[in-house]
């Protein structure tokens, strides 16, 4: 999204993170594409997932739930840029404002164009459900603003990753073990929205240590990956949380809302694969075409996050349009569902493409990756 462009010790770009950064966003944006699917009731759309359907595939989220990854991702870009922005001896208000608006200003200016037209469609057409089909439309911006959140707590979390060093994700770690426990065995279910924070926040802050273990042996993410792994499985199988990594309709609880501590033990299975996988990644982004097509997709991440869901809503509106009996169509996914995501994806792309053109040429141009140089890590780790 709005990232500062990583960069090796020798002051060169980091390709691999920026394949992480772009794998993380392209699959959001596809999941979202693909395997939303939308029933109609009184009271507008209700989205669903196959794996309601198909209840053993929810083993497909443990790699395709990839926001504790881009988290992750973020943390360490962001603390580069930190320390680069400090070197110029950038005030602390001047960095937090230049980055929170890149992010604000687009994201709030699609939140309201969606809010205005949803009150001119319900007060002209008095159309009641409107405003739920707004809401699913502009939903997917939570990944947005719990980021922005993140990101104005940035000074905070540098101080005490520099103070407390790794005990601060124990700790984080610990609050989300408790809030669970509030939660789910003392009925107190405000307590869950306490991992909002501790959840996510960890996964931002074991950004921090990116460097760290990247330099380490590989065995240290054979650690990680084996550790997060074995608890992954531990705790989806003792019956507390449910498998799927994003919420299923019928699932007691969902893992991701609000997040439960099932997503730390996700986020370290995913930290760890990532650094196993690493050198193969790496040798196929030496290769030039491969390099260009890593940095197009990072160009162009902000908008086509910003607007997939609006190129999606688009499709469908003509979809709906020209075949009406898709209003009403709760058929589970059969073959002919599956058959046709392909063009579940060529459908919200060919709407997407256009608002980028049109109304992210700006976005991308102010968010071109800018140079950080990574000579003040040592002071990170």
């Amino acid at each position: 999204m709005a990232h500062p462009a990583p960069h090796s010790g020798t002051g060169q770009r980091e390709p691999y993170v920026d394949w992480l950064r772009a794998f993380s966003l392209i699959v959001v944006v596809l999941w979202h594409w693909v395997f939303t699917i939308i029933h109609w009731t009184p009271n507008g759309p209700l989205p669903t997932t196959p794996l309601a359907y198909y209840h053993a595939v929810w083993i497909l989220t443990w790699v395709l739930q990839v926001v504790p990854l881009f988290f992750y991702v973020g943390g360490y870009v962001h603390l580069l840029s930190w320390e680069h922005a400090r070197e110029r001896g950038e005030h602390t208000g001047r960095y937090l404002w230049t980055h929170l608006k890149q992010l604000l200003v687009p994201g709030l200016s699609v939140v309201a164009v969606w809010v205005a037209v949803g009150a001119v469609v319900g007060a002209v057409f008095k159309v009641g459900w409107i405003f739920n089909t707004v809401l699913l439309i502009i939903s997917p911006l939570w990944f947005l603003g719990m980021y922005v959140a993140l990101l104005a707590l940035l000074p905070a979390a540098i101080w005490l990753h520099r103070r407390f060093g790794v005990l601060v994700l124990v700790w984080l770690a610990g609050i989300a073990v408790c809030a669970d426990v509030l939660r789910l065995s003392w009925g107190v279910w405000w307590a869950g929205w306490i991992n909002m924070v501790a959840v996510w926040g960890l996964a931002y802050e074991a950004g921090f240590h990116y460097r760290r273990l990247a330099d380490a042996p590989r065995r240290y993410g054979f650690v990680v990956l084996w550790g997060g792994l074995f608890a992954l499985v531990g705790l989806v199988f003792s019956g507390l949380y449910p498998g799927s990594m994003v919420g299923v309709p019928g699932d007691r609880l969902s893992n991701m809302s609000p997040p439960t501590v099932v997503i730390v033990a996700l986020l370290a299975f995913q930290i760890g694969l990532a650094q196993v996988l690493r050198p193969a990644v790496e040798r196929g982004l030496a290769r030039p075409h491969w390099r260009r097509l890593n940095e197009v997709i990072n160009t162009y991440a902000l908008p086509l996050y910003l607007f997939h869901s609006t190129g999606m809503a688009l499709w469908l509106m003509c979809v709906y349009g020209l075949y009406t009996h898709h209003l009403s169509d709760d058929r589970p996914p059969d073959l002919i569902w599956w058959a046709e995501r392909p063009l579940a994806i060529a459908g919200p792309l060919l709407f997407t493409v256009p608002l980028i053109l049109l109304f992210g040429r700006r976005l991308i141009h102010r968010n071109i990756p800018r140079n950080v140089p990574r000579n003040t890590e040592g002071k990170t780790r």
